[in-house]
């Protein structure tokens, strides 16, 4: 992560940039929109991300092969993802071919048509997608845990959708969706590279800048209520497959910087967390182990899964659980916490280097905070994290009585 200020500019229509310069002669760019899969009705389950596939499949300018070569032709790729709620089209290409990316970007975003055939050819694509996903319990173990918690509300649904509803959706749909839901004051574009702000605050607002402004005028249906449940659903697996957890801070939290440098600790990727410590090193009964804690603008969710032969389900499941007391009993010392400090920074710093993600990133942070910290300023928050807070977050979350389970056996 770069330990420098950003350059913002605001469009007359709402649209933010943000760009962080860098000497490399590659660059990203990307636009990042507050539009995911919770934002679906019922009847549009899976749409967000069906149009993400979709939107690349040709423009009132351009056919789906010049879309899709546009970029690859000078040595560049053309990607994109959908979340719950975001959706993100991205580009990675030499800096001297900034006005072809953008120019690519605003075409697919603003004037994309979605012809038939291709709408069709895409379904197939998203069926196989399905089952493959079908075919990893230790993927698909996530998206059911997010039915149990979040039941009934929009949240709770994959991203997918199902082959029935994927099957429904055709150009109408497609339209209607992205009218009720692509708002420009709900976009942001991001940018990581070699180019002079003014130049590309030119560029940006010459393909983004121009377009309407529609600006968002209804609120998501906010989740509330959460009961902990439980679910063994028969699988024809090697293994079991477990998932606990719980629901935890929203994204405007004050204490989420403390869950995340708690998740971190517990069973984030150091091959050091206390999980992986505890069921793999010491006790040799998994071989995946993981926690993890994703903030929603609403609402968060702590889980921990775990992979491990049938018959050390129940004493997997204890050493769990004897972690999450020994959190919640015993205060860190000043060493378990500079260390847990230093290990999540690092981490952080590291992940900067990759431009791709601190592109996104960067976006994704100034879209729902309309602000970027700097790495120094994070590194503080951080630093600033005591451990009687890790304890009263520890205390509140890792609580078994609000744990729901699932099993996969």
């Amino acid at each position: 992560m770069v330990d420098s200020g950003y350059l913002t500019h605001t469009f007359s229509n709402g649209i933010r940039l943000i760009h962080q310069p860098d000497g490399s002669q590659v660059a990203h760019l990307g636009v990042i929109l507050n539009t995911g899969s919770r934002d679906e009705t019922a009847a549009e389950h899976g749409i967000a991300h069906f149009i993400e596939h979709c939107i690349f499949k040709g423009t009132r300018r351009r056919k789906a092969y010049h879309v899709l070569s546009r970029m690859e032709d000078v040595g560049g790729e053309l990607n994109a993802y959908t979340t719950k709620e975001e959706t993100a089209l991205y580009a990675t290409f030499l800096s001297a071919d900034y006005a072809r990316a953008a120019d690519l970007l605003s075409d697919i975003l603003f004037r994309s048509v979605f012809p038939e055939k291709e709408l069709k050819r895409e379904k197939e694509v998203i069926a196989e997608e399905i089952n493959s996903y079908k075919d990893s319990p230790s993927e698909l173990i996530f998206d059911d845990f997010d039915e149990l918690v979040f039941d009934g509300h929009p949240i709770a649904r994959n991203i997918l959708g199902t082959f029935e509803s994927v099957r429904g959706f055709g150009r109408e749909e497609i339209f209607r969706f992205m009218e009720n839901n692509y708002h420009t004051d709900q976009m942001v574009i991001s940018s990581v590279g070699n180019i002079p702000f003014k130049r590309l605050v030119h560029l940006a607002g010459r393909h983004f800048g121009e377009e309407p402004a529609k600006t968002r005028v209804h609120n998501r249906v906010q989740f509330s209520g959460y009961q902990p449940g439980e679910r063994m659903v028969e699988k024809e697996t090697f293994q079991t497959h477990c998932m606990i957890g719980n629901v935890a801070y929203d994204s405007n939290h004050p204490r989420r910087i403390v869950m995340i440098l708690l998740n971190n600790l517990l069973g984030g990727q150091g091959m050091n967390s206390r999980l992986n410590l505890a069921l793999r090193e010491r006790e040799g009964m998994a071989y995946n182990i993981e926690s993890s804690y994703n903030s929603f603008s609403d609402t968060g969710l702590f889980t921990v899964y775990f992979g491990t032969d049938n018959d050390n389900y129940d004493k997997a499941l204890e050493v769990i659980y004897r972690e999450f007391r020994l959190l919640r009993e015993k205060k860190l010392g000043t060493l378990q916490l500079s260390r847990a400090q230093r290990q999540l920074t690092g981490q952080l710093a590291i992940a900067g280097e990759n431009h791709e993600d601190l592109m996104l990133t960067i976006g994704k942070t100034y879209l729902f905070y309309n602000q970027v910290d700097p790495f120094h300023v994070v590194y503080k928050k951080i630093e600033a994290v005591t451990a009687e807070q890790i304890l009263e977050v520890a205390n509140e979350i890792l609580d078994p009585a609000r744990m729901s389970r699932l099993i996969y056996r």
